[in-house]
């Protein structure tokens, strides 16, 4: 067993009266919920949306950096200092309020105006610093040096990795049987990893990833197909939150052994499934989640075969009504 197989369900296990062995004291609950599964027909295919977008955070970002964050308070950390597109900043924002530590999010300026003004309404410090996320995150990283500071990545830690994987382990209990796939969002990579942890947890060792990424961003399938981490000059996609230069490194050696299948899909197309699920489900979701549902609405060929698949609804903040109404024109 690794330091990273702790589920995040088991912070609410109790000692048993009758162990008179001494115990750890227990985590504290995680801030993340439980989040839904709904069932519907796409095509062939029976499908469960996993919606994470009804995060408190609103997007799977709050289950790793809750996690992480909580590790540090517990350590006595003083401030939080994040780099973020979007959506990791507002999480980490979400959960220093929560546990009563500032925070500091360092965006690039790729990040839209209402999503600094909504990490703002949170309590949290915003700079902005660069063209991209890893721009950002260089000036984060020196901000974190200061004193009783800890930097909090958006999707490169372990025990991010490690919270991420509580969205298997709600599967396992939702589902009925193992899904033949479960469709993600790639940016950085965090979401993938936690997800690959999570299949070895709960033993879903036929279950495939279809690992979606945006035509103007993608690093993974180049990454793969080369055996090392591939770096993008510009990165460039309307799912702005997917917009890094590099994928996180641990995914190389994670995705060995054809479990990861790397799928590129156009921003028309994750457009187009935001603007599907908002008038089939009634939920908005953002360009980044979009991308994920996007080869289900398209019926990709790297579905071919399967008949039940898991859809990873994984964040509904980087968007507008506005938004949303342009393209459904």
């Amino acid at each position: 067993m690794t330091a990273h197989t702790e589920l995040a369900d088991s912070y609410h296990d109790e000692t048993s009266v009758f162990d008179s062995t001494p115990v750890a004291p227990a985590m504290p609950a995680p801030l993340h919920i439980v989040t839904p599964l709904i069932r519907a027909r796409v095509h062939h295919l029976s499908v469960g949306f996993k919606l994470d977008n009804l995060q408190p955070a609103r997007s799977f970002k709050l289950r790793g950096i809750g996690r992480l964050c909580q590790h540090y308070a517990a350590r006595g950390v003083q401030r939080f200092v994040c780099s973020s597109a979007g959506n990791a900043g507002y999480a980490v924002a979400w959960a220093g309020r929560a546990l009563g530590i500032p925070v500091t999010v360092v965006i690039p300026e790729t990040t839209l105006p209402f999503m600094r003004t909504r990490i703002a309404a949170l309590g949290a410090e915003v700079r902005c610093e660069g063209r991209v996320w890893d721009d950002a995150n260089a000036a984060a990283l020196e901000l974190a040096q200061a004193p009783d500071t800890a930097y909090i990545p958006p999707f490169d830690h372990p025990l991010l990795w490690e919270g991420h994987a509580s969205l298997v382990v709600e599967l396992a209990r939702q589902c009925d049987e193992a899904p033949d796939a479960i469709l993600v969002a790639v940016g950085g990579g965090g979401l993938l990893l936690g997800v690959l942890e999570g299949l070895r947890r709960v033993g879903w060792r036929h279950t495939r990833v279809i690992a979606a990424e945006p035509e103007g961003s993608a690093s993974l399938a180049p990454s793969l197909a080369q055996g090392k981490v591939v770096e993008l000059a510009s990165p460039k996609s309307v799912a702005t939150s997917l917009c890094v230069r590099r994928i996180a490194p641990a995914l190389i050696d994670a995705c060995r052994g054809g479990t990861v299948v790397p799928v590129t899909v156009s921003d028309a197309e994750a457009e187009n499934a935001c603007v599907r699920f908002a008038e089939e489900h009634g939920q908005m979701i953002e360009p980044a989640c979009g991308t994920a549902l996007a080869p289900l609405y398209a019926n990709h060929p790297s579905l071919a075969g399967m008949r039940r698949v898991v859809a990873v609804v994984c964040g509904g903040q980087v968007v507008t009504l506005r938004q949303l109404a342009d393209w459904g024109c």
